[in-house]
């Protein structure tokens, strides 16, 4: 294990994966307090998936995208984006002197650069043509696709602590799955006539 890191806490029942966008609706005084602090000195908080299946105390790293509308009474609706993930070691009731809770981790460090191999970029890129999407240009990874995929906890949790040929295997089966509803639907469509 290396270096554990003391970071701000938001413990939430949400589990971001690296590249995903989250919107965050922040309404309590000592979140309140974090979202000042995130703003005025540019620094990225956890959130610790707060889930009775996380037996690991998994949880994700995030920045602050953007203020998207601030409210009279103080309240916020944010993006944040999710940059890392990590193994949590310690919660803390507070941060420091802080409000919000505070924990101690361990980041992963995952890199969002490393690419998937060809047979899953042709899946996943049968899988945009059936959704009517354009092919992906950027830099594809696992996360990238795992976040179109939209998995639900369970196959979050499973799929981060999968080694990186299993992981492949399980984006695979899942865009075959995904891609014969889809087709699934479309036949739906021929039978069922409007009157």
């Amino acid at each position: 294990m290396s270096d554990l890191v003391k970071i701000p806490m938001f413990p939430l029942a949400l589990f971001p994966l690296p590249g995903e966008l989250v919107p965050l609706h922040i309404f309590e005084p000592r979140y309140k307090q974090l979202l000042e602090d995130v703003e005025q000195r540019d620094i990225s908080f956890g959130i610790y998936f707060n889930h009775a299946t996380n037996t690991e105390k998994l949880g994700a790293m995030v920045k602050l995208e953007s203020v998207i509308k601030r409210y009279p009474g103080g309240e916020s609706d944010i993006i944040v984006k999710c940059v890392d993930l990590f193994h949590m070691a310690t919660l803390h009731r507070t941060y420091r002197d802080k409000l919000y809770p505070g924990g101690e981790v361990d980041l992963w460090k995952i890199k969002l650069s490393d690419s998937v191999t060809d047979k899953l970029r042709l899946e996943f890129e049968s899988f945009r043509s059936l959704m009517n999407l354009k092919n992906y240009s950027g830099d594809l990874s696992f996360f990238t696709i795992a976040n179109e995929l939209n998995l639900d906890f369970t196959d979050r949790l499973r799929f981060v602590l999968l080694d990186t040929e299993k992981k492949e295997s399980f984006l695979f089966s899942r865009l075959q799955y995904q891609k014969q509803l889809l087709q699934q639907v479309e036949k739906a469509k021929d039978v069922f006539h409007l009157n």
